[in-house]
């Protein structure tokens, strides 16, 4: 095929400025670039596609295209990956080129030759496409996987209160004021990259977050509820979170530790899924503190171990605020029953629900005995 090889060549210096023209027109990425790269470096690569192409009209028998051709697609393909070329627009240039070439082919070609010369750009395509995609997405693994190194070491850095500023710059992560510092608990364990995602989605920005830990950094005054249920119907099951705010970067740490503490009570209680805060468990927060005050609290409602009925009344009772009419519907028994285990739970420990300084003392202990564990406080008497 010399002579369509001649004819060819003769038309590549136009073939590139139409192909340029038409990937600046149809394709979004190549349409917001500047002229001078269009003619410049886009070009550029157009024409050494163009001259594989040649190559292979030229060299006629044999493959479509030898392994120094496919390595320098290879690499060209990585270049455009590490400069954040999305492949979609990658793969646009290469078809919108392979159909100029293709029309110009049916203008120079004779009869006889367009059949030949067709079958070779198909085969460039099938040899060039595949390994074109997957140079691509190779480097953009390695991108993303050197990407999630340096996010991974600047949420250490602010986690511990470390400096941070020369990791947020290679990150190109802005570090802002203030942020939410959240802890997760998840029923089993969710795919890291769903959890992600969805933080991600939720938040519009992509989230700096610990997945061995399960922290994370939401800027701002984030919707914390909010993105707890978005969790749950992402993961598909229930999601327990605590979440401490931060007004600076330095004071991350301590939000983070506050977080945590919240989140570990919450599970020690067996509180339901949702999203809390340290004001919605501070009494069980102070009560919490390991000592012999705990135990001794926790010993309040021993008398109740061999009456488990009892101490059922008696937390229902409290989670009902001190409600007989709710307590007795809930438990599905008579109101004069619940009288009844009432004052027997009153005799057996000598505390007085009707009076509201023993009542008090009652809803505390169970919040110790929850803490303490029937176990740490058996034989302890008050």
């Amino acid at each position: 095929m010399s002579d369509l090889h001649a004819r060819m060549a003769a038309r590549v210096g136009d073939l590139t400025a139409v192909v340029v023209a038409r990937c600046a027109a149809e394709a979004p990425f190549y349409g917001a670039l500047p002229r001078a790269t269009l003619q410049g470096e886009v070009a550029r690569s157009i024409a050494a596609v163009h001259a594989l192409l040649l190559r292979a009209l030229r060299d006629g028998g044999g493959g479509p295209m030898g392994p120094g051709d496919l390595t320098r697609l290879i690499e060209w393909s990585a270049r455009r990956a590490e400069e954040c070329v999305p492949l979609e627009a990658v793969i646009a240039a290469y078809l919108i080129g392979a159909e100029v070439w293709w029309q110009t082919l049916t203008e120079v070609a004779e009869p006889g030759e367009l059949a030949g010369a067709g079958g070779k750009l198909l085969a460039c395509l099938h040899a060039a496409l595949p390994a074109v995609v997957l140079a691509h997405q190779n480097a953009q693994e390695d991108l993303h996987s050197e990407d999630k190194r340096v996010r991974r070491a600047l949420l250490g850095a602010l986690l511990a209160g470390r400096p941070y500023e020369e990791l947020a710059g290679v990150a190109r992560v802005a570090v802002v004021g203030e942020y939410e510092v959240v802890a997760f608990a998840f029923e089993s364990d969710p795919p890291s990259r769903l959890v992600q995602s969805s933080l991600d989605a939720f938040t519009g920005i992509p989230v700096l977050m610990d997945h061995v830990a399960r922290i994370a950094l939401l800027p701002g005054r984030s919707d914390v509820p909010g993105l707890v249920a978005r969790l749950e119907k992402d993961a598909g099951q229930p999601v327990r979170a605590a979440a401490a705010r931060s007004s600076v970067p330095a004071a991350i740490p301590s939000a983070a530790q506050e977080a945590g503490r919240v989140l570990d009570l919450v599970r020690r209680l067996g509180r339901p899924p949702g999203c809390y805060r340290l004001d919605d468990v501070l009494l069980e927060h102070q009560l919490a503190r390991p000592g012999d005050g705990l135990v001794r609290l926790a010993a309040k409602l021993d008398p109740l171990e061999e009456h488990p009925y009892l101490l059922e009344t008696l937390r229902v009772f409290v989670e009902r605020g001190l409600n007989r009419r709710q307590t007795a519907l809930e438990l599905c028994v008579h109101r004069n029953t619940l009288d009844y285990r009432l004052q027997r739970v009153s005799a057996l420990t000598g505390l007085d629900l009707a009076v509201p300084a023993q009542a008090r003392l009652i809803q505390a202990a169970l919040v110790a005995r929850d803490l303490a564990g029937p176990a740490d406080h058996r034989g302890v008497t008050g």
